[in-house]
């Protein structure tokens, strides 16, 4: 399974949106600063998730998300949040 997942960063106001098969362990990485945007904007929670059966399949929903119309999806789901 791969998953797409939208992290929000507890003390900015700032969204990242990435990819994996292994969400909690790439929660811990983006949270430890191993990643150079992340690091500057810790801490991550997890917001969204979605789950998908191949990785061309979660690559392709990712750029969705990055595009215009994902953003605006994504601002729904942080406003609420």
């Amino acid at each position: 399974m791969f998953y797409v997942y939208v992290l929000s960063s507890t003390n900015y106001k700032k969204s990242y949106v990435g990819c994996t098969d292994n969400p909690d362990r790439r929660i811990k990485e983006h949270n430890s600063g191993k990643m150079a945007f992340t690091k500057r904007f810790k801490p991550w929670e997890l917001i969204y998730h979605e789950k998908f059966e191949t990785l061309g399949e979660a690559r392709k929903r990712e750029s969705y998300l990055k595009t215009s119309a994902g953003r605006r999806f994504l601002k729904k789901i942080l406003n609420s949040f």
